[in-house]
């Protein structure tokens, strides 16, 4: 009985001592896999952290990339506006005098045209195309000889406008003005002079005017109507000088209603009212239909 009972207890702990050694290596076993777990995710870390940098580094050269060509373009920009210019200059067009002169002729056209687009200067625009003219006739080359002619034509249309038309019409306007308030001033006080005894005694209370529209007879309403006609003829004046078509003709619209306040319909009123209308159809501003044509033609010329 006893030595089954011995050998049982040595089975029993041989067991136990087994299952112990066997959980210790299983213990180890997963502290090991831990451990590997461990450093693989530490790797895996730093391959992502190596990931990101290698990103930032592919960013960078992008970048980089995207400059340099900017200024690979800019570059290949710069050598065709080069190359460019030494075209330019290689043309025989461009050397010595005759590209100076070229330079001045075609400045002196720009300025004339402007002077007389912008600041109706006709007498400027004439003086600089003569210039123009006397710096054209030094360029012997035979390319140019039609474009002395064009600005011979042109020259001519600028000569024949004669005076300016802004000119013409301002004084013709004075000349009109002197003519119609200065006799109407006279002829108002005539006719309180030379007015029978029955008109100077009634004539507060009683006045005869047409029917058919309001002749100032009082002293005060033709003075008003002077005035009036006086103010109209001066803001005319203003527009002329403004090459302001719309407002000249304005106002010489009020001033022959209140030309018509002045006096009865008469011959001599129709007169006025006629030269008036006159006045408003003269033109103010300066038509030349040939004006830069030689410029035109210039830049064509040294485009070619």
């Amino acid at each position: 009985m006893w030595p089954w009972l011995v050998a049982l207890a040595v089975l029993a702990f041989a067991g136990y001592a087994g299952w112990r050694q066997w959980h210790a290596h299983e213990r180890a076993d997963a502290e090991a896999a831990q451990q590997q777990v461990a450093a693989l995710s530490e790797r895996l870390n730093t391959l992502r952290a190596e990931q990101r940098s290698h990103a930032r580094r592919l960013q960078q050269a992008d970048s980089l990339n995207r400059v340099l060509r900017d200024e690979l373009d800019g570059i290949t920009q710069r050598a065709a506006l080069l190359e460019a210019s030494v075209e330019r200059l290689a043309d025989p067009d461009r050397h010595g005098a005759q590209a100076l002169r070229l330079d001045e002729t075609e400045m002196l056209l720009t300025l004339g045209g402007q002077r007389l687009q912008i600041a109706g200067d006709l007498d400027g625009a004439r003086r600089a195309y003569a210039l123009a003219a006397g710096v054209l006739e030094g360029i012997d080359d035979p390319a140019y000889l039609s474009l002395r002619q064009t600005l011979l034509q042109e020259r001519t249309a600028l000569d024949a406008l004669g005076a300016d038309p802004k000119v013409k019409a301002i004084a013709r306007l004075d000349a009109y003005a002197q003519d119609v308030t200065a006799p109407a001033q006279r002829d108002a006080t005539a006719r309180a002079s030379t007015a029978p005894w029955w008109r100077r005694a009634f004539g507060n209370l009683l006045q005869v005017q047409p029917t058919d529209r309001a002749v100032a007879v009082q002293a005060a309403d033709r003075a008003a109507a002077l005035a009036g006609l006086q103010l109209e003829i001066s803001l005319a004046r203003v527009a002329a000088e403004r090459r302001d078509a719309p407002g000249y003709r304005d106002a010489l619209r009020r001033a022959d209603t209140w030309l018509q306040r002045l006096a009865p319909d008469s011959q001599a009123l129709a007169q006025q009212r006629a030269q008036l209308q006159a006045l408003a159809a003269l033109p103010l501003s300066l038509t030349v239909p040939t004006l830069g044509s030689t410029l035109q033609q210039l830049r064509q010329l040294r485009a070619r």
